[in-house]
């Protein structure tokens, strides 16, 4: 099994690539990776130029591979394609690069339940879903990630549209394996991050 990571965005709130603030003194993708090196055996870090690429492998130290988005916008969608398009395995993870507390054991069921459909997607109770934080038949996600960039939208739910035979995990399923749904806590805000080290203080990460 495979998992690729999007760190091609660069935040305007920390004025430096997501996946490389520090948090605890540790950059967030080392949080991401050390979580997957438990569930899966390739992962694919997906940039967006020659500089991000240099800056992620002096940090990872070869832990994953590193690819440049094939295409210029910037936007998840494009990372997800190029992921996709690179991976050796049939069905693969996809995860942002500013989740720190990735549940391993939601990750496997993740893959587990993707078998023999086109994704596996986490639905909250309001109709939310998490395209950041699933599986993908490989092949299958990156025919509707190029038919929703050709029709102009950007978005990952465009990617979503495209696909059938999806099957959809709701979020009260996943608490029995993650009853805090920490798994989806990502950073966007100094608050966020604030937030995530007053965590780490009460637990083992």
């Amino acid at each position: 099994m495979s998992a690729i990571v999007v760190a091609g965005g660069v935040s305007k709130r920390f004025g430096q690539d997501k996946g490389l603030v520090r948090l605890a003194e540790k950059p967030l993708v080392l949080y991401v990776l050390g979580t997957l090196a438990l569930v899966v055996n390739e992962v694919v870090i997906v940039v967006n130029s020659d500089t991000q690429k240099a800056r992620f492998a002096e940090v990872i130290k070869q832990k994953a591979r590193v690819v440049i988005d094939k295409a210029t916008l910037q936007t998840p969608l494009v990372g997800a394609l190029s992921g996709f398009e690179t991976v050796q395995s049939e069905y693969t993870l996809l995860l942002a690069c500013d989740t720190p507390f990735l549940s391993a054991e939601i990750l496997r069921f993740l893959l587990d339940t993707c078998i023999n459909k086109t994704a596996a997607i986490p639905r909250w109770t309001n109709g939310d879903i998490e395209p950041l934080q699933a599986s993908y038949h490989a092949k299958t996600a990156a025919e509707a990630a190029k038919n929703a960039l050709e029709k102009g939208k950007l978005d990952m739910r465009s990617m979503v549209t495209e696909m059938q035979n999806i099957r959809y995990i709701s979020t009260t399923v996943l608490q029995q394996l993650d009853p805090k749904l920490i798994t989806f806590f990502n950073i966007n805000t100094p608050n966020d991050l604030k937030k995530a080290e007053i965590i780490i203080k009460h637990s083992d990460y």
